[in-house]
């Protein structure tokens, strides 16, 4: 796991450029780092050693240095490659999986996408075509950003480090605040900054000749299978889940785990055999937000250490600045500050650890996806009293229970459901905002994916939206940045090739069978986990904001950026303060659009007001 950057064509400056590009991203590196610079290109790399730890330093090159490598990620299926390669006549020097992706990439040019497993980020120059080609993963895993800059690609691992490239100038990008506002993540390909990008999960690019292509090579679709027997599903689950996890555990270092105490993390844990575990929890905020007790009730009986570290309210709050640099774009999910904290305890004891996303995005994890199976119960009251009732719950103060599951009864699926989240809804942006750019409705922006998905039962249109959106905007990118900010390597065995192959295929009717989540993986983990922990109902990860934005200093705090020079130049500051008081009141629930907005005014002090940042 590593940062890279870099830039190819009419570049500016020299090695001192390409180094203060690397000193910003050095924390995702700490153990060196060395840059290749010649006419016209320049390559930077920070190296966090996992694999051949002595000999695995780029960027690298293949046999006669016509091709130079800088990669972030791992590829676990490398020793594989290697052989296969060298019966071709590749000859290595390093025993690193990095040096497969080179001679890789010489032997089967960009075909070599189709031979990986792994996650990864890296970027390929050619001198003798004089050619950018970089890709990443087909989940998003891992990052890669980029920016033509006055006629050079300019890429990074993460945003700050092409912030240090001379020429571009900063400015927000209003088009993915709006967007922002419903998702809570930055949804759209280019970035809270004007004219950086992601290269998205599963797509590959090319520079050359002053000249950008950007193409898809994978796009995870579901294909529900009636083919296969539930016993015959199941088998196949758990088998593909348990290759991965051994996959995951090659390293030439310590391997540990995060656990929640949930179905997923325990999973792992049980088939790997690590010996570490990671909990993190709030201890005086009441049962819903600490499951610190679960994870260490199945240590003690697998037999594991668990590390358990409890989150104060006045840390937690103190750390959201770091966070939010950290992150490189505003995150509107609280749940990443303790994230920050989980990966920072880590850090203290290994280098690597395995950890659970991705599960619910392909087996149907998440509780929203039992309700269009709950809804036919809500299908014999006619579609227009349902609808008076709706509008009349719509109109009514307070959280009345149910009122938004009624709401959604009567619009089709593709009008409501944008992903785990929906923060505003398009009449409270109008409220919200002092511009409208007319490109921020999340509807339009998935109006072509749902088409897409159009044959699918409501719940598996939903996983084939989370499985694009929230996956890597949200859960991914988390996990990257919080784990990389510490130096811990963040490996996720659910996002597997072969388990995504087989998981695609399970039935509509198996995923949430007798409003089971999950149902499938529950069964498959019979062999490894007690019950209880089986089939434990989904938390995800609570975060007690709720209570603490009611609270004399927070409220102070927010209220203080709610009624700044920032917030003024963005939103109608009335809006905002009625949300808040309206909280505190305990009128309404507005703990996630107080907390979205939040967010975002902390990112735009970091990376546009000077504020200053500092590890706690």
């Amino acid at each position: 796991m590593c940062g890279i950057c870099g830039a190819v064509g009419n570049v500016r400056g020299g090695k001192q450029v390409i180094s203060n590009m690397m000193k910003v991203i050095e924390h995702r590196g700490p153990d060196g780092g060395d840059c290749y610079v010649t006419e016209g290109v320049m390559i930077g790399f920070q190296r966090l050693s996992i694999i051949d730890q002595e000999a695995g330093m780029q960027p690298m090159f293949n046999e006669d240095k016509s091709k130079v490598l800088v990669f972030n990620g791992e590829i676990y299926n490398y020793k594989q490659l290697r052989a296969i390669l060298e019966q071709k006549g590749h000859n290595f020097q390093t025993a690193s999986d990095s040096e497969v992706l080179v001679h890789g990439y010489e032997e089967f040019n960009i075909d070599i996408l189709n031979e990986l497993y792994g996650m990864f980020g890296f970027a390929v120059w050619d001198e003798e075509k004089k050619e950018l080609f970089a890709a990443r993963d087909y989940f998003g895993i891992k990052p890669f950003y980029y920016a033509v800059i006055d006629n050079a690609l300019v890429f990074a691992s993460e945003i700050k480090s092409i912030l240090q490239y001379p020429g571009y100038y900063k400015e927000v990008n209003e088009d993915a605040l709006e967007q922002y506002l419903s998702f809570e993540y930055s949804a759209l390909p280019e970035t809270f900054f004007k004219g950086i990008y992601k290269l998205m999960p599963g797509h590959y690019l090319i520079y050359r000749e002053q000249q950008l292509k950007v193409v898809r090579y994978f796009e995870p679709t579901l294909q529900p299978s009636r083919q296969k027997s539930q016993s015959k599903m199941i088998q196949e689950v758990e088998d593909s889940i348990y290759q991965s996890v051994q996959r995951h555990l090659i390293s030439d270092v310590e391997v540990g785990s995060f656990l929640s105490g949930g179905v997923d993390s325990s999973l792992l844990v049980a088939m790997s055999g690590v010996k570490q575990t990671f909990t993190v929890g709030f201890d005086k905020e009441g049962e819903l937000y600490n499951e610190t007790g679960h994870a260490k009730k199945l240590t003690e009986n697998l037999k594991v250490k668990n590390h358990c570290r409890y989150i104060g309210k006045d840390e937690f709050k103190k750390a959201v600045p770091n966070v939010m640099y950290h992150m490189d774009e505003p995150a509107g999910d609280a749940a990443v500050v303790a994230l920050y904290f989980l990966a920072r305890e880590a850090s203290k004891k290994v280098k690597v650890v395995l950890s659970g996303e991705g599960s619910d995005e392909l087996f149907g994890g998440y509780n929203v996806y039992l309700e269009p199976k709950m809804r036919q119960c809500l299908n014999w009251i006619p579609k227009g009293i349902r609808k008076r009732v709706a509008d009349m719950m719509k109109n009514s103060s307070g959280n009345m229970k149910g009122r938004n599951y009624l709401m959604r009864s009567i619009k089709p699926l593709s009008r409501w459901y944008i992903g785990n989240v929906y923060i505003f809804h398009e009449k409270e942006k109008d409220k919200l905002l002092k511009r409208r750019s007319g490109m921020g409705d999340p509807k339009k922006l998935l109006k072509e994916d749902f088409l897409k998905v159009s044959g699918l039962k409501d719940s598996d249109q939903m996983q084939s939206i989370d499985l694009k959106y929230w996956l890597p905007g949200d859960i991914l990118q988390k996990a990257d940045k919080m784990s990389m900010a510490h130096s811990l390597e963040v490996r996720v065995p659910f996002l597997d090739r072969e388990v995504f192959q087989v998981a695609r295929q399970i039935p509509h009717g198996m995923k949430t069978k007798h409003y089971t989540t999950k149902y499938v993986l529950r069964k498959a983990t019979a062999g490894y986990l007690p019950k209880e922990t089986a089939y434990r109902k989904k938390l995800g990860f609570p975060i007690p904001i709720r209570n603490w934005l009611k609270e004399d200093d927070w409220y102070e705090q927010i209220k203080e950026a709610f009624t700044g020079e920032t917030a003024f130049l963005y939103f109608h500051t009335n809006y905002l303060l009625k949300l808040l008081e309206e909280h505190r009141a305990g009128e309404e629930d507005n703990s996630k659009k107080i907390w979205t907005i939040y967010a975002f005014l902390v990112w735009h002090q970091v990376f546009f007001e000077g504020m200053t940042v500092s590890n706690v």
